[in-house]
């Protein structure tokens, strides 16, 4: 293909951006969607009422200390939208997640565009295109790399010259508070005073470009490097848990984030409340795939909590619960 015709192209690709939803939206949405579904009666919508009825009882439960997990992934679609939404309403008191939500809540809090592509894409001429592709998302190359590894390292040169050790948690609020106001996770968190943990930091551009700035330092005369103390955060994380009088799990997809909250709460005696959301099966043993019963023989979850799995994709499922719940929990 002669240049042109690939500008042509690309341009064809990128013309939708990715919007993140609002709660607003998903009550409108959700809030008539449960209530049919409650007269269905059969099947995965089971699930899904029962996650709703839950969810509202966490909500309405002041004496609830909620922390929600979740992958990556998510960070680059809409849903976004109501994690901020959820963090500016007081709903969640910390969050653990990925180190790829640093690099999208970046790219996308400083105004840099995902766009709405397709799984079928043929992914060798998106490489020719410089063009990502997450799943049915795509990822032009400049909106990526570049922005977060130079919003980073102009972070970490800062930061560095105050003290060299920093926990994952310390870096989500200052690159929060380095964000425009309104349009991320990490800066709603920030303002908000709500942690974001992320033991899994370095797997990923925000990671990569610590490393980066790392040996940059080492290039100079007198470069202060930063440190990431993973283990400073499991402290304050044990704090949360352990003073909870009672507490909730909304556990969105599985992985390091999802296995690292219920990890925590088995310390106290597990879970009080549980919703879970997961496309991935139970019967190849993963995490991932575990059920919230499996967590009970844990202790991650208690024998007497009110839990549930819904099979499905969150991004389809989790605004038809949330916006029942908020609606239902006296929020809107």
């Amino acid at each position: 293909m002669r240049m042109n015709e690939n500008e042509e192209i690309r341009k064809k690709l990128l013309k939708k951006p990715v919007r993140d939803i609002s709660i607003n939206e998903a009550v409108r949405v959700g809030e008539n969607a449960i209530e049919e579904m409650k007269k269905i009666g059969g099947f995965s919508t089971r699930y899904i009422v029962r996650a709703a009825d839950i969810l509202a009882e966490i909500f309405s439960n002041n004496k609830t200390v909620t922390i929600m997990s979740f992958p990556a992934n998510i960070v680059a679609t809409g849903i976004r939208g109501l994690i901020v939404d959820m963090v500016r309403h007081g709903l969640i008191d910390a969050i653990i997640t990925t180190g790829g939500t640093f690099d999208h809540d970046i790219a996308r809090g400083l105004g840099k565009n995902y766009y709405v592509g397709d799984f079928e894409l043929d992914d060798i001429m998106l490489r020719k295109l410089e063009i990502h592709r997450l799943g049915n998302i795509l990822v032009p190359f400049e909106n990526y790399g570049p922005p977060i590894e130079e919003f980073t390292h102009e972070m970490l040169e800062d930061l560095a010259s105050k003290k060299s050790r920093w926990s994952p948690s310390e870096l989500a609020y200052e690159a929060g508070l380095r964000l425009p106001e309104g349009t991320s996770i990490l800066g709603a968190a920030a303002r908000k005073g709500i942690p974001i943990f992320s033991p899994g930091i370095v797997d990923g551009a925000f990671g990569t470009a610590i490393y980066t700035f790392n040996d940059i330092q080492r290039g100079r005369v007198k470069g202060k490097e930063v440190i990431v103390d993973v283990v400073a955060d499991m402290r304050k994380l044990s704090e949360i848990v352990l003073s909870a009088e009672k507490l909730g799990g909304i556990m969105l997809g599985g992985g390091i984030s999802k296995h690292h909250l219920i990890w925590w709460a088995q310390f106290r005696g597990g879970l009080d409340y549980a919703v879970a959301i997961t496309s991935a099966p139970e019967w190849d043993g993963s995490l991932s795939g575990a059920r919230t019963r499996e967590a009970i023989s844990w202790g991650k979850i208690r024998p007497e909590a009110r839990h549930v799995t819904v099979p499905g994709d969150l991004t389809t499922v989790f605004p038809l619960i949330l916006g029942y719940a908020i609606r239902k929990a006296g929020y809107a």
